[in-house]
């Protein structure tokens, strides 16, 4: 069996393009290097060079794998997010651009906090939590999530990202188990936000995904109604609550605000222009 680079390429691209996955020929890139154990311009550069039949083999598996519609991620195990690269199992939530909008919004309001405490609901893979601290040597964080797989693959990417002494790991069912004479000067959350009739439709990718990350609920707010409940018991005075919605949710979001507990500050848009972010200002 004698297969170059780019014929593997070749033979995976055909193999996806025949199941229906989008941007095939990247994908299948993407699997190659991570067999090869290289970078992406190593496959383009060394594009003669011959594989040997174990990383045929591996390729053809994984490439089969992804057509039957298993994330790329989870394949490969890794997903760059912000400025970090955060290890990603099936027990988490891929990470996802829109949510780095989180991130800058939390920078901007820690960098004014000359010791930030912040909170991170539903931490998934941990990496809101974890690029806040790798931005903000002087901050602590507590990160919840009810999973303890998804707490294990967070506290993996903390410890690769050096900022494991700055994070405490909480098993919680949103903020059940936090200590509420403990507040923060912060919590972000990316929380389940999907509609029962969104998931139906959702991508065979998606779900694949832990569904308790993705499902809201009937209308998509079951735990953001929680969220807005509970965090004002967990928030410090001028404190503040930023969290991310789904498409077409800021007309609902806006009604279930409390005026009295909150200061709403705005809803952010993503870079496709999608409200994306509320921020609040505890009162």
């Amino acid at each position: 069996m004698s297969l170059s680079i780019e014929s593997g390429i070749r033979e995976g691209t055909q193999t996806l393009v025949e199941a229906g996955v989008d941007e095939a020929r990247r994908e299948a890139g993407s699997l190659l290097a991570h067999v090869l154990r290289r970078d992406r311009s190593f496959i383009i550069t060394h594009a003669d060079d011959s594989l040997t039949d174990d990383q045929i083999e591996t390729f053809r598996f994984l490439t089969r794998r992804r057509a039957l519609g298993e994330p790329l991620q989870y394949l490969t195990g890794h997903q760059h997010f912000f400025k970090l690269d955060f290890q990603v199992t099936p027990d988490v939530l891929i990470p996802r651009p829109e949510t780095e909008l989180i991130v800058e919004l939390a920078l901007d309001l820690l960098r004014a906090d000359p010791e930030p405490f912040f909170a991170d609901i539903g931490t998934g893979s941990g990496c809101i939590a974890i690029s806040l601290l790798h931005e903000t040597p002087k901050a602590h964080a507590v990160a919840t999530d009810i999973s303890p797989a998804a707490l294990a693959v967070a506290e993996r990417n903390a410890e690769r990202h050096a900022v494991i002494n700055h994070l405490t790991l909480v098993e919680s069912d949103c903020m059940s188990a936090l200590d509420p004479t403990k507040p923060f000067s912060l919590i972000v959350s990316n929380p389940p936000y999907v509609s029962d009739r969104e998931f139906k439709e959702i991508q065979r990718e998606v779900k694949e995904e832990p569904r308790a990350a993705l499902a809201g609920g009937p209308d998509g707010l079951s735990v953001i109604r929680r969220l807005l409940r509970e965090a004002t018991a967990f928030v410090a005075p001028q404190g503040y609550l930023v969290f991310e919605i789904g498409f077409g949710q800021s007309a609902a979001i806006n009604q279930l605000i409390s005026r009295g507990d909150w200061e709403h500050l705005g809803i952010r848009n993503d870079l496709q222009s999608i409200p994306r972010a509320v921020v609040l200002r505890k009162k």
